[in-house]
């Protein structure tokens, strides 16, 4: 499953929970590895495991929260499944923090969606954002928000991004 092969000390790991989310490594010079949203914990914790060997890595996910129109079975699988991305990078012993979408996007001079936007017009806005700052990678809509969130994140840990 990883295809990370570097030699990098610090790496920046953005994450975005759910299964249209992603999981995303930027290094400083923005070289950059994405992947959807492994559909079983083992090859999360393999990508994570990969990730962290003999590395400091720092990671931002997204900060999520229930939506009204999720049903109970959808909110509570969704709140299991973030609460196994917690655990497995405190596992994997990866430092990490919560982002709210506006911060990250604000962050990124990503103007918030338009009242008149729709939800999958904004998102392929977020992937031409990705694309633009990431030209070397395929990036999918799956993998744009995290592969925006590492960017935040190797901004921010650096000094570069308020």
């Amino acid at each position: 499953m990883p295809k990370i092969k570097i030699n990098e000390s610090v790496l920046y790991m953005g994450v975005d929970p759910g299964k249209a989310g992603g999981i995303a490594v930027v290094t400083v010079d923005r070289e950059s590895w994405s992947y959807d949203m492994p559909e079983s914990d083992r090859d999360i914790w393999s990508i994570f495991k990969t990730v962290s060997q003999e590395r400091k890595v720092f990671a931002y996910i997204e900060k999520v929260h229930s939506m009204p129109q999720q049903g109970v079975a959808s909110t509570f699988t969704f709140g299991t499944s973030f609460g196994k991305l917690l655990m497995a990078l405190t596992a994997a012993e990866i430092s990490y923090e919560l982002v709210t979408p506006r911060s990250w996007q604000k962050a990124l001079e990503i103007p918030a969606r338009k009242k008149t936007e729709q939800p999958g017009q904004f998102k392929k806005r977020l992937k031409n954002t990705a694309e633009c700052l990431f030209p070397q990678e395929s990036v999918t809509l799956k993998t744009a928000d995290a592969l925006l969130i590492a960017e935040f994140c190797r901004r921010k840990e650096n000094g570069k991004c308020v």
